[in-house]
């Protein structure tokens, strides 16, 4: 059987463009059915143009294309987080164990457009915006898309559907429900909102630049990124109900009392506070994780689609950038549809579920454990390790932010490096009084089976 020439993708965002510039360049023809306008010529929605942190996976895959370059070129360097506690000085955490590892802010809309643009300039990608998909017929690989501007129907089969249209895909519970498969969703009790902080004067930057600003208040927390134009996009991540919640600030005088009392030093930066609090809305955040993501060669899902993750290890769009150039390198090895899709669903499921994990469990270390002279420690100390031990001593978020290994594989080697950071933090207060011949030994034994090679390994 040879591979299907035609593609119909469900959604346009970031994924499934690049998605579609992927298959593209491999001589597929795709239709794209968006039920957004183009982002490229309306203003994005306030509150949903959320800067995105790309990495070693998602550049990665931007460079199989060629785009590698010019996404750094609209993208600001981060180079630790910058901590701002309730009293007391700036504390900066840098992320790598020197300055060239870094993540990099990145506009998701300027992304998403110009991905848009490249799939088209190939001449074998057609996106139909206000194009909203109705029913997937999985069995006979059809789907019926409604045309939100004209109210015209259109029935298209024929072709693959591919499933890139998010946490609330309606591609998965197609293939779920007909693959007799299971699908289980796990929303946080928070929520989150999007303020703009703007540029000072000039264009200027109001807070340092190359950081990702956390104001860690233990059940929540302010985040702000950095913009090319001197503002910051600012992100409160909160509990809907109880006290302090979304529900508990009802008035602007609720919404001013409660940025005094928690995060004072951000609150002459924001100058129309109270009116952006209420003109953005609240977004909620999902785990999904679901089983199958292919049905035979007739559909698959990618992205958010089959493994929506929460934002707090910055991985959502990294790993679905990852996913496409893993399908890529799939699709090279086998003419067989059925089988590459198989092989796909097969190779990044543990993975997806892996950094899904993980980012549930980096929230608890964003919004309370940076505040903490403990993990402040322990940082210090895995950095210590980290240049000591090169190559050696491998961190959990090092492997996740700044190399292409599994996640599956970062997982549990970072398991083991955290206790082994852990055991030398014992007894010693500063990360310059650790034993280093002590710190050898353990790497040595638990570390070095683990991550002998490991940093040369690509992902699958």
């Amino acid at each position: 059987m040879s591979r299907p020439e035609r593609y119909t993708l469900v959604g346009s965002g970031l994924v499934g463009s690049l998605l579609a510039l992927f298959l593209a360049r491999r001589g597929a023809t795709l239709r794209v059915l968006e039920r957004r306008a183009d982002l490229r010529t309306e203003r994005i929605r306030a509150g949903r143009s959320i800067n995105l942190a790309i990495s070693v996976r998602g550049l990665h895959a931007l460079g199989q294309v060629g785009l590698a370059e010019r996404a750094l070129e609209h993208a600001i360097p981060m180079r630790g987080r910058a901590i701002h506690p309730l009293e007391g000085p700036l504390a900066f955490q840098p992320y790598g164990k020197d300055d060239s590892q870094c993540i990099h802010s990145i506009s998701r809309g300027w992304l998403n457009g110009m991905l848009m643009s490249a799939a088209e300039a190939t001449g074998r990608v057609h996106i139909d915006f206000h194009h909203r998909v109705t029913t997937v017929d999985v069995a006979s690989g059809s789907l019926t898309a409604l045309n939100e501007r004209t109210g015209g129907e259109e029935h298209l089969s024929g072709a693959a559907v591919v499933g890139t249209d998010g946490a609330g895909s309606l591609v998965r519970e197609a293939v779920v429900a007909a693959e007799g498969g299971r699908n289980r969703e796990e929303r946080l009790e928070h929520g989150y909102k999007e303020l703009t902080l703007p540029a000072g004067p000039g264009g200027s930057f109001s807070l340092e630049k190359h950081a990702l600003h956390i104001w860690p208040r233990r059940d929540f927390m302010l985040i702000a990124l950095p913009n090319l134009d001197g503002s910051f996009t600012c992100t409160l991540f909160l509990r809907y109900q109880g006290t302090p919640s979304f529900d508990s600030l009802k008035t602007p005088a609720d919404v001013g009392s409660f940025f005094t009392a928690h995060f004072p030093d951000a609150v002459p930066l924001l100058p129309d506070l109270e009116s952006q609090f209420f003109e953005n809305p609240t977004g909620s955040m999902v785990t999904v994780k679901c089983w199958p993501w292919t049905a035979e060669a007739r559909a698959l899902l990618l992205g958010d689609a089959a493994h929506a993750i929460v934002p707090f290890f910055g991985q959502g769009m990294n790993c679905g950038f990852e996913d496409c150039a893993v399908l890529d390198e799939v699709l090279g090895r086998t003419t067989d549809p059925g089988a590459a899709f198989a092989e796909f669903a097969r190779l990044r499921k543990p993975n997806a579920d892996a950094i899904a994990d993980m980012a549930v469990e980096n929230f608890v270390e964003m919004r309370a454990s940076v505040a903490d002279a403990r993990f402040l420690l322990e940082k210090a100390i895995e950095r210590r390790l980290l240049n000591a031990f090169p190559g050696e001593f491998l961190s959990r978020y090092a492997l996740v932010t700044f190399s292409r290994v599994p996640y599956r594989l970062a997982y549990d080697v970072g398991r083991v490096a955290s206790a082994i950071v852990s055991e030398l933090a014992r007894g010693v207060t500063a990360a310059e009084e650790l034993d280093l011949a002590e710190a050898q030994k353990l790497v040595h034994a638990r570390l070095a089976p683990l991550t002998s090679g490991l940093v040369q390994r690509s992902t699958g």
